[in-house]
């Protein structure tokens, strides 16, 4: 039951068999609805679908009966009316390009990763135009908002939000994902979503690299806020409305991403500002933290927008430049004053 209606069970494919994909596989499969879980490795997934655990990701929490795990990919879409992208978003093109043809003509696909794509500097609308057929990428939805996996997996409550730019589509998804756990909103901006998904990793590390440094919980704080004033100006000149930067996708996201323990962009920063290398810091990890890769595109991404973004370029300094993060830190604090508003 949801809202005191019986829920319809749908048939939904998750692309991707990370923390974030796991947990969305246990969400709708406790909904009641059919789902294909489609996991790179054939003998990850056989040992998933079998143990119906993800050792390596969520490894506390068993997937539901109803949920079906494989390594075909074009098997996972088949005849799927939801078709939810949880690989890394440099992995996108890829992976819809090669099951675009699989998808059924009605399907809705929905995009649950957060990032820029490096060379073109696209946001993943663009991508799923290029690789997908017109109709379903312009059906195409987003979700983005403050989750944690482990979260969400242990049934915990957290609401997100859905930008899609057909209406009718949107809800229908909003409708049939949502649940008394999982509350999702809807939006017509697009590209804000996307925006304030994408670079809130890299505000995430740079509000990591301030704790790592031992500057203090008011450096976060500003920090938080200054980021939110970078990624507001970056998303309204890409178009988008600057309501959405104060929402579920843009402030919340943003907080939960620089101040959870869990985020494993902040952690990055944390490991900088403990001076450990990237490479160590990664392979610690072993997972994907998009926020390193986003630090490259949106740094050359609001150069050609021509919109000023300091600690943007300031993480790009550190991480591809070789800055020391002291003396990166210091280069925002000692910039020219102005007002709040600029």
């Amino acid at each position: 039951m949801f809202g005191g209606q019986t829920v319809t069970v749908e048939d939904i494919a998750v692309v991707g068999a990370g923390s974030y994909g796991t947990c969305l596989a246990m969400l709708f499969g406790n909904a009641g609805h059919r789902v294909s879980l489609y996991c790179r490795g054939k003998e990850q997934a056989a040992e998933l679908e079998t143990t119906r655990v993800n050792k390596q990701y969520l490894p506390a929490y068993r997937l539901p009966d109803t949920v079906f795990v494989t390594s075909d990919l074009e098997r996972t879409v088949r005849g799927k009316r939801f078709v939810v992208g949880v690989t890394p978003s440099y992995t996108q093109r890829e992976i819809f390009g090669t099951l675009a043809a699989a998808l059924d003509p009605d399907a809705i696909v929905i995009n649950a990763a957060k990032g820029l794509e490096d060379g073109t500097l696209q946001t993943l609308d663009a991508v799923y135009r290029d690789v997908l057929p017109a109709r379903i990428a312009a059906r195409a939805t987003y979700l983005s908002g403050p989750t944690f996996a482990s979260e969400i997996a242990a049934g915990q409550p957290a609401a997100i939000v859905l930008a899609g730019r057909d209406a009718e589509t949107t809800s229908a998804a909003q409708a049939a994902l949502s649940s008394i756990r999982f509350r999702i909103y809807t939006t017509d901006d697009v590209i804000g979503v996307l925006v304030g998904g994408a670079i809130k990793n890299v505000m995430a590390i740079a509000a990591g690299l301030s704790d790592g440094l031992g500057l203090g919980s008011n450096a976060r704080a500003a920090l938080i806020t200054r980021g939110l004033a970078e990624i507001t100006r970056v998303g309204c000149a890409m178009g988008a409305q600057p309501a959405t930067f104060a929402g579920l996708s843009g402030i919340g996201d943003l907080v939960l991403t620089c101040s959870g323990d869990a985020s494993r962009n902040r952690r990055v920063g944390l490991g900088l500002g403990q001076g450990k290398a990237m490479a160590d810091i990664l392979t610690e990890m072993k997972q994907v933290a998009e926020g390193v890769k986003t630090t490259k595109v949106a740094h050359e991404l609001a150069t050609k927008l021509g919109v000023p973004a300091p600690i943007t370029g300031v993480i790009h300094d550190i991480i591809y430049n070789g800055a020391p993060a002291r003396h990166a830190m210091a280069a925002l604090m000692s910039r020219a004053l102005r007002s709040e508003r600029d």
